[in-house]
């Protein structure tokens, strides 16, 4: 693969880079009695060069996955109070009688206790899908940090043969 055959869009570019990256190495041409390999210096330059600039895409992808959580959060509050509003009106129409106040305010309180119910879930289910994105973020960041870190030690490797 060669550094323009890379994908040029979000997660993919970044995993192609990273992929392009691993070929260059892997179909480098071997050094004698070492494990050394000779790599095209442009090309990998460029590549390095596309996933630094994959990376601000992932960060924006990241960003829309905990603004869609703020959203998702602010529509289960929305939905909450409008419960909790339903019940109170309800529970005033009900004031006539003593029966009828208790009974409302039951019916109240459980309504409330599941609009809680229904917010607290929403929001962990909301956290959770912020916390798998950025968990594959930091899993992709920990790959290009560790081929950017063996990348570095081959070089200072062959540097210091030199």
């Amino acid at each position: 693969m060669t550094p323009d055959d890379v994908p040029a869009t979000g997660a993919e570019t970044l995993a192609g880079v990273l992929d392009a990256l691993a070929e260059a190495i892997e179909h480098g041409r071997a050094m004698p009695m070492s494990t050394s390999v000779l790599v095209n210096r442009t090309e990998v330059l460029h590549l390095l060069a596309q996933a630094r600039d994959a990376v601000p895409e992932e960060l924006g992808a990241a960003d829309e996955v905990l603004a869609e959580a703020a959203e998702i959060r602010g529509r289960a509050r929305g939905e909450a109070e409008r419960i909790v509003a339903e019940g109170r009106a309800r529970a005033a129409e009900l004031v006539s009688a003593d029966a009828v106040v208790l009974a409302a305010r039951e019916q109240a309180a459980e309504l409330v206790a599941e609009a809680e119910r229904t917010a607290e879930r929403l929001r962990r289910e909301a956290d959770d899908y912020c916390d798998r994105r950025l968990a594959d973020f930091e899993i992709d960041l920990g790959r290009v940090l560790a081929q950017v870190q063996a990348g570095r030690a081959k070089l200072a490797g062959r540097l210091g043969e030199d």
